[in-house]
């Protein structure tokens, strides 16, 4: 018997302008410079943090734009010594001052950021696109991905964050092999499913960035697949559309009347790698198997579905997991996010995985 963990998920920005001390003379960061910078905290709390069951995200984010709201329209050298991605993620998670283990992501640019773990290792992140062809040729007659078609793909690199200032230099050659290729003629890459395309990506990048962790490859915007060297993982999304009221919600708080979400919601995937067809899972049978898990969901009002402890994210994907599971055995993680960047993860075992994939 597997046993589940809970966090919950908050993101608040704030604009700041900053100067970096330790930039090679000449280097652009070396002056001063400003950023739309994006906070993400991901924690264990207790149930009823906030003042009743179902306020957790809600009190974390609350919690979260207090803290950055101290960095907002500021300049950051006045606050942080050598104000980098780093060492503002690590002011910002000593400052939240919460009562269970918590994670941050702190991004930067659209392109880049930071991810510091409840242990205190960081790593440092870049996303790249590139456009290309491809065909899956061992699918079975007459699956769509069979046929020759393309994708934006986008491909987001972890390594240890004294590799930071490397990822970009090692990156190079890899976007000007893929980028506008039919992806099938090239060496190792016959076969390009996501998880074959992530692990080529790793092996390439392992010589030149000794603290590689996850690569993640985006086939699309709602799927995609990670590989960390040992284990395949995909994802899936979706979206939901619900009527909510949260019953431990005092009568004068918002949140006890009848209200909605658009929801997002992430099904986390881990399973070996099929040695035929190079996949773990088909990103259409996934569809296909949670469909009515879906449909109980969508355009409801989620106080009649039996189970449910509450409406809360938390709630939800705690359900979600239950009521998918049999079905899904490879399910190891449920993502409900109720708006941008508040939610709730439930993950099977104790570690949640990278935060920075919504």
């Amino acid at each position: 018997m597997h046993s589940d963990s809970t966090y919950q998920v908050a993101s608040a920005g704030f604009e700041a302008a900053r100067r970096l001390d330790r930039v090679p003379a000449g280097h652009p960061a070396g002056r001063l410079h400003g950023h739309s910078f994006r906070a993400t905290v991901c924690a264990a709390l207790p149930r009823g943090f906030g003042g009743f069951a179902g306020a957790e995200a809600g009190a974390l984010r609350e919690r979260l734009e207090r803290c950055v709201a101290a960095l907002d329209h500021r300049g950051l050298n006045e606050i942080v010594d050598d104000p980098g991605d780093e060492a503002l993620a690590r002011w910002i998670v000593a400052r939240l001052d919460l009562p269970g283990a918590a994670r941050i992501a702190l991004r930067s640019a659209p392109l880049q950021g930071v991810e510091i773990d409840a242990d205190g290792a960081a790593q440092a992140w870049r996303r790249y696109r590139f456009e290309s062809a491809h065909r899956l040729p061992l699918v079975p007659p007459g699956h769509k991905c069979g046929r020759m078609h393309g994708h934006g793909f986008e491909v987001l690199i972890r390594a240890a964050a004294a590799d930071a200032d490397r990822i970009d230099a090692q990156w190079a050659p890899l976007q000007a092999e893929l980028d506008h290729r039919c992806l099938n003629e090239i060496a190792g890459l016959e076969n390009p499913t996501s998880e074959n395309l992530a692990a080529w990506i790793r092996a390439r990048l392992h010589g030149g960035l000794p603290g590689l962790s996850w690569v993640t490859v985006f086939e699309t915007g709602s799927c995609g697949a990670h590989y960390d060297g040992d284990l395949h993982r995909i994802w899936k999304d979706c979206r939901f559309d619900s009527a909510v009221a949260l019953r431990g919600a005092p009568a004068h708080d918002a949140r006890a009347r009848l209200h909605g979400h658009t929801y997002t919601l992430r099904l986390h995937l881990a399973a070996p790698l099929d040695a035929l067809l190079g996949w773990t899972i088909d990103f259409g049978d996934v569809k296909r198997i949670f469909d009515p898990v879906f449909d109980a969901l969508d355009h409801r009002p989620l106080a009649e579905l039996a189970g449910l402890a509450d409406g809360d994210a938390a709630s939800i994907a705690a359900w979600v997991m239950a009521r998918a599971q049999a079905q899904l055995p490879a399910l190891v993680r449920v993502d409900v996010e109720e708006t941008p960047g508040c939610g709730a993860v439930v993950v099977r075992g104790a570690a949640p995985g990278p935060l920075g994939v919504w």
